[in-house]
């Protein structure tokens, strides 16, 4: 293998040496390039807090003949239906209950010692992938960073904290950070192309690899190719005007501070500042009294209305029909959006996954976890179907996400507990 034979220095490819020899020996490791015709381009994680009521958020029917009754959870999800694959016996395995539930819903708390790193699945798919992920929070973080308001880890015990405060995060992705049109079109006539650059140091070293190495190297440049048109397609991106400066920890500004943070998300998203995003609405036993819909109760509180208590069952539903709500706009938003320097939307070549810390919030169990993906992935998903997938470990949805991303990851996690991804998805 050349990888055996060449190193770095042994190239000897003149100014592009160092680019082409860090396609062939860097970070890509992990990823599946053979198989890079049908996976998304990018990843958004949708996090809502304390689980479901299963009578009122299960769709009627069955893979492509689904509804969603009418007063359901989901019902709000009918406008995108063709675009979503609604998730149905999903499990944690091995731990229940809302700590337990934050820290392993998307680790799988795996540890340093497993191919995964202990990482989350949005930090060890943005860190295979080379990019660095933004967090999005709505009003997270005001009980502290701890296990019940993290959702995000780079190691074991080490929380991402999400940004709350959309002024900090417009600053963060736009203050000097985007082109005038007039100096984009300078930078792009000055850096024309890498690849042209670089034309006869490419052509050179093709000629001393072998079959399947120039395989590699070719699809490694068809990947920067692409990159690099997306980059060119978003050298004009206009930043989005700035959000009202609010409290950030203000219950009433809980839907203004959540779509400025999803409006900011896509704009990221567009402009190609990332390929990798979280939005995390509240945290586990999260406080919130939705009280711009007339509710008087505390989220969490509702969550634990049990069958005799139908008011608060039903203000429960009402709540979690505004998240909903929310995904639906997010992913709008997204399918609004033609493809940068690509053919479909932007939701075409995008996996949005809604994901949650418990099944039952009344009984703290991981027992058929709501799980609902969007988005074709790039090909990689049939939507439009409800399916149910029995009892499967949920360490399956988290390799399937690594996959639709184009990594060749079989286990996310502890491998004995599962290997492979969902079955069915294609």
């Amino acid at each position: 293998m050349v990888s055996h034979r060449l190193g770095r220095r042994q190239l000897g490819l003149g100014a592009g040496g160092a680019l082409l020899s860090s396609l062939l020996f860097g970070s890509t490791r992990g990823v599946a390039h053979a198989a890079s015709t049908n996976i998304a381009k990018r990843l958004v994680v949708f996090f809502s807090p304390n689980g479901t009521v299963h009578p009122f958020w299960r769709p009627t029917g069955l893979d492509t003949n689904f509804a969603f009754p009418p007063g359901t959870i989901l019902e709000p999800l009918a406008p995108i239906q063709p675009d979503i694959v609604v998730c149905d016996g999903i499990d944690f395995i091995g731990f229940n209950n809302h700590e337990p539930g934050m820290r392993g819903m998307l680790t799988a708390n795996g540890t340093a010692q497993m191919a995964t790193g202990g990482m989350s699945v949005d930090q060890f798919i943005a860190k295979k992938l080379g990019v660095k992920p933004l967090g999005f929070g709505v009003e997270t973080g005001a009980w502290g960073e701890n296990v019940q308001t993290r959702m995000s880890y780079s190691a074991p015990g080490v929380y991402v904290a999400p940004e709350d405060d959309p002024v900090q995060m417009y600053q963060a992705l736009f203050a000097g950070t985007l082109l005038a049109p007039g100096q984009a079109t300078q930078l792009s006539s000055r850096r024309k192309s890498i690849l042209d650059a670089i034309t006869g140091d490419i052509g050179d070293l093709r000629a001393r690899l072998g079959a399947d190495e120039r395989a590699k190297l070719d699809q490694h440049l068809e990947a920067l190719r692409s990159t690099e048109q997306e980059i060119s397609a978003a050298g004009g991106c206009a930043a989005p005007t700035a959000p009202v400066a609010m409290d950030k920890w203000s219950n009433p500004n809980f839907p203004a501070i959540g779509k400025a943070q999803m409006d900011l998300l896509v704009t990221a998203l567009a402009c190609g500042m990332t390929r990798v995003a979280t939005i995390q609405w509240a945290h586990t036993v999260s406080p919130h009294v939705f009280t711009w819909l007339g509710i008087s109760q505390g989220h969490h509180d509702l969550s634990h209305s049990d069958d005799a208590n139908t008011a608060g069952v039903q203000a429960f539903v009402k709540a979690e029909r505004w998240y909903a709500q929310q995904f639906v706009s997010l992913v709008q938003q997204l399918k609004a959006l033609p493809e940068p320097g690509g053919s479909g939307s932007m939701l075409d070549n995008t996996l949005v996954v809604w994901v949650k810390e418990l099944g039952d919030g009344r009984l703290h169990d991981g027992k058929s976890v709501p799980f609902v993906l969007a988005g074709r992935a790039g090909g990689f998903l049939r939507t439009g179907r409800y399916l149910d997938f029995k009892g499967t470990s949920h360490q399956a949805l988290l390799v399937t996400m690594c996959q639709a991303l184009g990594l060749d990851t079989l286990a996310f996690g502890d491998p004995a507990v599962s290997t492979g991804p969902l079955a069915g998805l294609s």
